[in-house]
């Protein structure tokens, strides 16, 4: 077994305070994650649903879990109970279904609005333009259980290292542009999501809250 101990201490050795680490345990087992637990971690990412609901079922109930792959309208329904951020909202039809479900749970689940900034056209997300019309749409407004807690993003899949920080830093910026003109007085409107096991080091320098990082802590996946 990977020494997930060590590994996450060593992590959170190079972290701020005011930066959140979301420990990424898609495809790897429940044990590296009660290792994980055991040193105080409560903060996991999964992205398939049915893998997230076997390890719900059998780990501990005040661990936090985000969603953090793509997800489908139809799986939402699935999660809903009990995932406490879904990290990459990209589209006002994902949102309609989460209130949908939320609302059925009686719940409030948080989101992030995904934005692509990558230089790779595979990967998801809002592009800015598309994040501003969002949010100047106003629809989201009328959601009473989704809330909108800030941003994520992926930097682009390079060794070209001012490429990636010219990423976060134009995640940085439109995050402070959206907060200004439509969170400005919102607390929980406060979370930049960027960064993993590669590169979060480079995002905590352009303002990062919240990284995530997975194979530095549990190494090569095992599923």
């Amino acid at each position: 077994m990977f020494d997930v101990a060590k590994n996450l201490h060593e992590v959170l050795d190079n972290l701020p305070n005011n930066v959140q680490l979301v420990a990424i345990s898609k495809f790897h087992p429940k044990e590296y994650i009660e290792a994980a637990y055991a040193e105080g971690q409560r903060v996991f990412g999964e992205s398939r649903e049915q893998e997230l609901q076997q390890k719900v079922a059998v780990l501990p109930d005040d661990i936090e879990w985000h969603f953090i792959g793509h997800l489908q309208t139809n799986k939402v329904k699935y999660i809903a109970p009990y995932i406490s951020m879904i990290e990459a909202c990209d589209s006002m039809k994902l949102m309609r279904e989460i209130e949908k479900q939320a609302a059925k749970c009686d719940r409030v689940i948080k989101v992030l609005l995904e934005l692509h900034i990558a230089a790779e056209v595979t990967k998801y997300g809002l592009s800015l333009d598309d994040c501003r019309q969002l949010l100047a749409s106003g629809e989201w407004r009328e959601l009473k259980h989704v809330q909108i807690c800030g941003i994520m993003m992926m930097a682009s899949n390079t060794d070209d290292t001012a490429r990636i920080e010219s990423d976060f830093e134009t995640a940085a910026c439109f995050f402070d542009e959206i907060k200004h003109d439509y969170f400005a007085d919102d607390d929980h409107f406060s979370v930049r999501s960027y960064g993993m096991s590669h590169d979060y080091q480079l995002a905590v320098k352009h303002r990062s809250t919240m990284v995530r990082v997975g194979t530095t802590i549990f190494g090569p996946r095992v599923y």
